[in-house]
């Protein structure tokens, strides 16, 4: 499964970004996909998944602010980023995982990774 993310740039605080993932390989609208962000010195984090039956999970810092969708047809993984602050600066990367996915804000759950698009608040 390969991962590719765009959708990052600078944003004014307030603003608004959409992030999207499209993956490819072997994938079957069967994987949990989720997105995560890191910022230099500290862990990665999940920010918000979603299951194959489209429920979505959000870290509570970003519940009300972002909302993941998911389009099988186009392989897309999407978040939509509103009311961005400044501790949203980071890099975000595109996960993805055959569900089940027993805890989904869990890094370590998580075997596939694109390489990241970088958000700056």
């Amino acid at each position: 499964v390969q991962l590719v993310e765009s959708g990052g740039g600078p944003v004014q605080g307030g603003g608004s970004l959409k992030l999207s993932c499209v993956a490819s390989g072997d994938t079957d609208g069967s994987y949990c996909m989720g997105w995560f962000r890191q910022v230099p010195g500290k862990e990665r984090e999940g920010v918000a998944v979603v299951s194959p039956d489209g429920s979505a999970r959000y870290a509570d810092s970003e519940k009300g602010r972002f909302t993941i969708s998911r389009d099988d047809a186009r392989q897309t993984v999407s978040l939509q980023m509103n009311s961005l602050r400044v501790e949203d600066t980071a890099m975000y990367y595109c996960a993805a995982e055959p569900s089940p996915v027993p805890q989904p804000l869990a890094l370590h759950e998580y075997r596939h990774w694109g390489r990241g698009t970088q958000v700056t608040v």
